[in-house]
């Protein structure tokens, strides 16, 4: 199958060409077909699968090819989690109009307000935005939505995690007509909070599902170090490094000073390293990533900032320095490597501290990963053992109950006076045992 197939403009074909994408993925194949018809539509992919051309295309061929609603207000609009997920579809969208008479903006956290409503001012007909800076706008009455054509929500249930529900609910109110059509990205349609803010949102969905969020990268080749301590893990990567030859690598931290010292680290030992955060301004974040993306450094060394939503083709290989809180981060993290059908590297160094998150991916992935070692660098740790489920001990049973069982005699009376001890002072403690008091202050046990 060929882009030509799917009848789009001339000047879009021409833009692929020079793009030089020839053969649409298969979540292109399956989505665009649907978006063209105009239906409202749900889909799920995995990281790297082109999805970004899946709603771009469909979204520039209604713009070209049908009439406006109204001449001030946006004709599509695609909302995203993060500013550089955002900057990725719009770098792609500028590619796109470039030939044409349409004009695009992004509207973003970070950035210059008053210069964003200036922008709006000059009706766009495609917005790129995080949804609370269009939240934001729309309530200062800098745009409105009410001839908004096409609702495109990229990777929805991040934008939900992140706690984005209220915004897309404003946004959605104001752009509520019926002649309005939605298209619903997501790392997986079986999540319970998507698929209940779907029903708000779309009308009738078509649903495609490519792969999922537990399926494996085939195109990725996994490895697993055990390490002892920071000293080992830093001298495991390395050596690594130094290994074998990669055209640029990413590799994640845990926290934003990791990011910074791992960084320095490596520029002392002659690598072309950079360090990237979320608490860094906008700007010094966008010209990181630009200058990773011109491959002015060979290694970019980040939180999860950047583990989705970056699309850096000459990224062969993803090292997870420290292992994600969630086994979901990990599928992301290890993406932004084996895209657009290449083959790609990742390496996880696991320390004790990992042990549980390593698990979780195992359990996430549904599958077993084999260890790997480094000649002169096996270290000592072989991970954590479970540890063994404690049972309930079964209380010992009460002796005059035993003894006077099936009978009604004072004795079998004892057991209902000890319960009636509960209300003593006033407190109802359940049935938990009561404490005796310390007879002395020197048998008292200090607090830990």
């Amino acid at each position: 199958m060929q882009f030509s197939d799917f009848s789009l403009d001339k000047r879009l074909l021409q833009s692929l060409g020079h793009m030089g994408i020839e053969t649409p993925t298969q979540i292109q194949q399956q989505a665009i077909p649907v978006a063209l018809t105009g239906k409202d539509l749900m889909a799920s992919s995995k990281t790297g699968s082109g999805k970004t051309l899946a709603f771009l295309l469909p979204a520039m061929q209604r713009v070209i090819s049908t009439k406006a609603l109204t001449k001030r207000d946006p004709r599509v609009l695609i909302l995203l989690p993060t500013r550089e997920l955002a900057n990725q579809v719009y770098s792609q969208l500028r590619l796109l109009v470039a030939n044409t008479q349409y004009k695009a903006i992004s509207i973003l956290g970070g950035e210059n307000f008053n210069d964003q409503a200036k922008a709006l001012a000059r009706d766009p007909h495609f917005i790129v935005a995080t949804p609370g800076r269009l939240a934001d706008h729309l309530q200062q009455r800098h745009l409105f939505l009410e001839g908004l054509e096409l609702l495109i929500l990229d990777e929805a249930d991040r934008m939900l995690d992140l706690g984005f529900a209220e915004q897309l609910k404003a946004i959605n109110t104001a752009a509520n007509h019926k002649r309005r059509q939605t298209l619903m990205f997501s790392a997986t349609l079986d999540n319970q909070q998507v698929n209940e803010f779907a029903v708000e949102l779309l009308k009738e969905p078509e649903r495609i599902a490519i792969g999922s969020a537990h399926s494996e990268h085939l195109d990725i080749n996994q490895s697993f170090y055990l390490c002892d301590h920071l000293d080992h893990k830093e001298a495991l990567l390395l050596n690594l490094l130094n290994a074998e030859q990669h055209k640029q690598i990413i590799i994640f931290t845990a926290t934003r000073q990791d990011t910074d010292r791992l960084a320095s680290k490596l520029k002392e030992t002659g690598l072309n390293a950079i360090a990237l955060s979320g608490e860094l301004k906008q700007n010094t974040r966008n010209q990181i990533m630009d200058s990773f993306s011109r491959g002015q450094q060979q290694i970019l060394v980040t939180t999860d900032v950047a583990s989705r939503g970056l699309d850096l083709l000459n990224v062969s290989l993803v090292i997870n320095f420290d292992m994600p809180k969630f086994a979901e981060e990990y599928v992301h993290r290890i993406g932004r490597t084996g895209r657009a059908g290449a083959k790609g590297d990742a390496i996880s160094l696991v320390g004790p501290k990992d042990w549980v998150s390593f698990n979780n991916v195992q359990s996430f992935l549904h599958k077993t990963f084999e260890l790997s070692t480094v000649a002169g660098l096996v270290g000592k740790f072989k991970g954590l053992r479970e540890k063994p489920k404690q049972t309930l001990r079964k209380p010992k049973a009460n002796k005059a109950k035993a003894t006077n069982k099936g009978s009604n005699t004072a004795g079998a009376a004892a057991p209902q006076k000890k319960r009636d001890r509960r209300f003593i002072t006033g407190v109802d403690v359940g049935d938990a045992p009561m404490r005796r008091k310390p007879q002395s202050k020197l048998q008292e046990t200090p607090e830990d």
